[in-house]
């Protein structure tokens, strides 16, 4: 094949390389394996047979086939297997099997982001063609208009939209979802790993307030999961849904050939301990492979890296007359019209090398990469694997290289690459029974519909809480039952990810012009577009002139110059109080409060390329 070769002769020059190869500290190669077939299940209707045949598809990877046997056998589950091994089917053959028997029938999919939903709508849109447009799919999120919405709640076979949307968009407005919810046959939930901590945790609350609902229309959903590998599946899977789920997890899909490298820069201040620069190797092992015409991922672990690394090498791509759209950025903060552009380009085999944070570390369907080249250890396990798997989407061969960077993590993950190897994914950690995160989900699931006396909430029997909020005026209680009271709505003010909900506008005054070019959240402003800040998109440089902080906008002008900014973020760690404590061999461990002060107080201007320091400002 043209292009593994092109992988492997970039290994073998990279291997020739003896200035890049002292700085080596890991290779390893996982080799090729075959796939596990089974025949298409004979239940399936006869028209997604012939459809599967058009495609190409004539039989089933062995655990695409076991997800369909287990649902069609009426259970819950969780398929876990690693990227890129066609998991979209587990769910879509059972769904779109039903749906073809049962027009009636509705499926609610719930994505953790909207470029995955938007990138399932995209496929489902085409197997509807395709099937006489029998099955209607549409996304229901923020940027669904308003006239459309109507036509979802009564038309839309498949429900495609985020657990955000869920909680506030469409739970407490069931009445308006009657169709929804008396025929819902399905729940199906993507990337089950990223349902943890804080976030998973008022996940699981809005599946409990979901099945509430489903069981006021009678209605008794499947749920259908898919996750990344993760420590404990069949655990968090449980915890998460509040009931039992089997889990499908021995990978039938075939895989080609990964060399993993992990490379370490070199020192260049020995009392120091700092090493090169890791973005400027990186650009380096990137420029490399892109000049080989080698489709290559660049993931870095912010978004202003992730712009200066795309400015670097669209200028030298540029040199080679290469056109700058073969390079491109993706990060969040675009604007949504500019992102499905990326998307798509990146489908069509337009874009040899995109340079991205954690936003491509999930399943969007992004076409075939050969390399991806990790800019610093992604923070856990799980994560570099994930990131790692984004090269090599079919059985040809790949390329995936771990840059180090000087902080004390990258340094031991890299000098320890047995521990990495040997360790396996991080366990997946939730509390749906926090106190906090129970009571707000109280509220909304009593604003939805009354609570009767003896209900139970998942697990939890919610009466003493109930009672507590009628005292506080926020219910009424009357013969056994819990009605809402207040007149605010609950869900507006919780906020799933515990982040702010507000996002500043940055808008670009270039001669004379206000034209909106992108958007930021509340925390990250001030470091990325505070009075001063060079702020780059796609490698454009603007000069932030304004903040305006009551009015949520940062006015910004295109200038040309060959610095960046970067702003030093001072985070302080305060213990308020302790409540227990407990000391291990090896650590000690406390439960109590802490505050967390985050703040900017000064910026660098960073010298593009030398990365020297040539001012500073406030």
């Amino acid at each position: 094949m043209h292009m593994s070769i092109g992988v492997e002769s970039v290994l073998n020059k990279i291997e020739g390389n003896p200035r890049f190869m002292s700085n080596v500290t890991f290779r390893h190669t996982i080799p090729a394996e075959p796939g596990i077939y089974e025949p298409i299940p004979e239940f399936l209707p006869a028209q997604l047979g012939e459809l599967l045949q058009r495609k190409g598809i004539e039989k089933l990877y062995s655990h695409q086939a076991a997800a369909v046997r287990e649902v069609q056998d009426g259970n819950d589950i969780v398929v876990v297997t690693p990227t890129a091994s066609g998991k979209t089917l587990c769910y879509n053959l059972p769904v779109i099997t039903t749906l073809l028997e049962n027009e009636e029938a509705r499926a609610l999919y719930l994505f953790p982001t909207k470029a995955l939903a938007q990138d399932q709508v995209a496929e489902l849109m085409i197997w509807s063609e395709e099937l006489g447009g029998k099955i209607k799919t549409y996304t229901y999120d923020g940027d669904t208009p308003g006239d459309a919405r109507i036509a979802i709640r009564s038309a839309g076979s498949i429900v495609v939209t985020n657990p955000d949307m869920l909680h506030s968009g469409i739970l407490p407005h069931h009445t308006k979802w009657m169709r929804l919810f008396e025929n819902l046959k399905y729940v199906v939930i993507d990337e089950l790993h990223i349902y943890r901590g804080v976030f998973g945790s008022h996940v699981a609350n809005v599946l409990r307030r979901l099945e509430r609902i489903c069981k006021f229309y009678g209605a008794k959903p499947q749920f259908i999961c898919t996750s990344a590998t993760i420590a404990n599946p069949k655990e968090h899977g449980t915890t998460l849904l509040g009931r039992p789920v089997t889990v499908i997890d021995k990978n039938g899909a075939p895989r080609g050939q990964k060399d993993i490298v992990f490379y370490n820069p070199p020192v260049v201040n020995k009392p120091l301990g700092i090493r090169r620069s890791s973005l400027l190797e990186a650009e380096a092992v990137a420029h490399e492979l892109i000049a080989a015409k080698i489709p290559t991922i660049v993931f870095t672990r912010s978004r202003l890296n992730t712009e200066v690394l795309v400015t670097y090498l669209r200028k030298s791509f540029h040199k080679l007359g290469q056109p700058h759209e073969t390079i491109r950025a993706y990060r969040g903060g675009y604007l949504p019209k500019q992102r499905r552009q990326i998307e798509r380009d990146l489908r069509d085999g337009k874009v040899l090398g995109v340079v991205s944070t954690n936003a491509l570390e999930l399943g969007i369907d992004i076409g075939t990469l050969q390399a991806a080249v990790l800019t610093g250890y992604p923070g856990t396990i799980a994560s570099t694997w994930q990131q790692l798997g984004r090269a090599g989407r079919s059985n040809e061969a790949s390329l995936a290289v771990l840059v180090a960077n000087s902080s004390p993590l990258n340094q031991f993950m890299i000098q320890n690459p047995t521990y990495f190897m040997d360790r396996g994914a991080e366990f997946a950690r939730i509390n749906p029974n926090n106190l906090y995160i129970l009571v707000s989900h109280l509220k909304c699931a009593a604003f939805e519909l009354p609570f009767v006396a003896g209900e139970r909430f998942g697990e939890v029997d919610p009466a003493e809480i109930l009672d507590y909020l009628a005292d506080q005026m926020i219910l009424r209680k009357a013969e056994e039952r819990w009605y809402w009271m207040s007149e605010n709505y609950p869900a507006v003010d919780i906020s799933l990810r515990s982040a702010s909900t507000e996002n500043f506008a940055i808008i670009d005054t270039t001669d004379g012009q206000t034209k909106v070019i992108g958007e930021i959240d509340r925390f990250s402003a001030p470091m990325l577009v505070h009075e001063g800040a060079i702020y780059i998109h796609e490698s454009a440089q603007y000069h932030i002139d304004k903040l305006d902080w009551d009015r949520q906008k940062a006015y910004a002008r295109e200038v040309d110059v060959d610095y960046y900014t970067d702003a030093n973020l001072d985070v302080e760690l305060k213990v308020l109080d302790v409540f227990e404590h407990e000391e291990l061999p090896q650590v000690k461990r406390s439960w109590g409060e802490v505050m967390v002060v985050a703040k900017t107080h000064m910026y660098k201007k960073i010298k593009f390329h030398t990365h020297e320091n040539i001012g500073w400002g406030n």
